[in-house]
C-alpha cells in the first residue's frame, strides 16, 4: 500500500531518478510492509489470548516462518503495487490469486486427504508450505517435511526478491 500510495501521487518519480540503489528502495518498502505484517499478527495472537492458551512447539521455526511469511507477502505486495493502475486493480490479486490457493492449501484439510495427483498438485502452492510450517512451529504437526516447506519459502523470497529489483531497475509500471 505504501508504494502504490507513492505511485498514486507521483512522488514514486522523486525516488527513482535518486541515488538511492533499487535494493536500498526495495528494502525499505519491503520492511515496512513486514512490519506492519507483524504488528497486525501481534495484535491479532495478543487479542485471541483472551480466548484461548497458546502453546508453542517449536518457537524458533514459528518466527522464522512468521518473518518469512511476512516477507514474501511484502514483496508480493510490492509487485501488485507496481502493475496496479488504481485502487480497484489492488483487489485483483488477493481476489483472484490469494482466495483460490488459501482454499486449496491446505488450510482447511490435511492435504493427505487428496488423490495422489491431487496430493502432487497442490505441493506447488506456496500458501501450502506456508501453512504447513507455521502449523508444525505452533504444533509440531505436518503434512509436509519442514525443511522442504522452509526451502520453498526461502526460494520463493529470493525469486521475488529478485523479480521486485528487476522491475524497479526497469521502471516497468512506475512512470506514467
Amino acid at each position: 500500500s505504501s508504494f502504490f500510495g507513492s505511485k498514486f501521487q507521483r512522488s514514486v518519480e522523486e525516488l527513482l531518478v535518486s541515488p538511492v540503489s533499487p535494493h536500498t528502495i526495495l528494502l525499505g518498502y519491503t520492511i515496512g510492509g513486514v512490519l506492519r505484517g507483524l504488528a497486525v499478527g501481534v495484535i491479532v495472537t495478543m487479542l485471541s489470548l483472551f480466548f484461548t492458551k497458546l502453546q508453542v512447539h517449536h518457537l524458533g521455526i514459528t518466527v522464522l516462518v512468521v518473518v518469512l511469511t511476512a516477507t514474501i507477502f511484502s514483496l508480493g505486495g510490492f509487485i501488485n503495487a507496481v502493475f496496479a493502475r488504481n485502487f480497484d486493480d489492488i483487489s485483483i490479486i488477493p481476489t483472484f490469486v490469494l482466495t483460490p490457493l488459501t482454499y486449496l492449501g491446505g488450510v482447511f484439510y490435511s492435504i493427505n486427504l487428496l488423490p495422489p495427483f491431487w496430493q502432487t498438485v497442490s505441493l506447488a502452492n506456496p500458501i501450502l508450505h506456508m501453512v504447513n510450517a507455521f502449523r508444525y512451529g505452533i504444533l509440531g504437526v505436518s503434512d509436509i517435511r519442514i525443511g522442504v516447506a522452509i526451502g520453498f519459502m526461502l526460494l520463493a523470497t529470493a525469486v521475488l526478491y529478485l523479480g521486485c529489483v528487476r522491475l524497479l531497475v526497469s521502471g516497468r509500471g512506475m512512470r506514467q
